[in-house]
């Protein structure tokens, strides 16, 4: 469950996870000791899951797709987003700043500025297909038309910086017009054979 964000509003803060994937959610149930107010959401799914699995199951809601959460200055709806990376992910987007939290989507390698003006989806696509971590391409593209559709103001991935929406098209037009998914290489090292999809 990426750590997406944390919102504070008075003296609680809400943590919202789009997957379950050790590397970006490890320690949450420190952090919620820490922060007894905290309260964990993600997909239906992956609360069901991977939060209930961690322990976390106490103060831990699951949404489904469209729904919405209000926290006053900030109003979250839901997007389920499923093998984009993972079958129980999702999207979040804030629609008080029409910011898109992605999760593994529009990934950007190496260190990034917190602002991104450049197009980086050749490098995106060449990380895509070197760790493997999208199945098929199917799924991300039905995603991306779909946000495409969307009036967003912000894309806000998980691995480097922010960028604006007049870059979004191209990180979609690369996505929509090359293959990425898994071909026989995990994390850089080729494990198997694969026969073209």
């Amino acid at each position: 469950m990426p750590f997406a964000g944390c919102v504070i509003r008075r003296s609680w803060c809400t943590l919202f996870c789009c997957i379950g994937e050790g590397d970006e959610n490890g320690g949450m149930d420190q952090f919620m000791k820490e922060a007894p107010k905290s309260e964990l959401i993600g997909s239906m799914l992956s609360i069901q899951l991977n939060a209930i699995g961690f322990g976390l199951a106490e103060r831990a809601r699951g949404f489904r797709d469209g729904e919405m959460l209000d926290l006053g200055t900030h109003k979250l709806r839901f997007l389920e987003t499923p093998h984009v990376h993972h079958w129980d992910s999702m999207m979040v987007i804030d629609e008080t700043s029409r910011s898109l939290f992605p999760s593994d989507l529009f990934i950007q390698p190496a260190d990034q500025p917190p602002l991104v003006t450049e197009n980086l989806s050749t490098p995106m696509l060449d990380l895509y297909r070197a760790a493997g971590i999208f199945a098929h391409e199917l799924p991300i593209r039905q995603v991306v038309d779909r946000l495409e559709k969307m009036n967003l103001g912000w894309v806000h991935p998980m691995h480097g910086g922010s960028f604006e929406q007049n870059a979004f098209p191209n990180y979609a037009r690369a996505l929509r017009e090359n293959e990425f998914a898994y071909r026989g290489m995990l994390l850089g090292r080729e494990i198997a054979k694969v026969a073209p999809m």
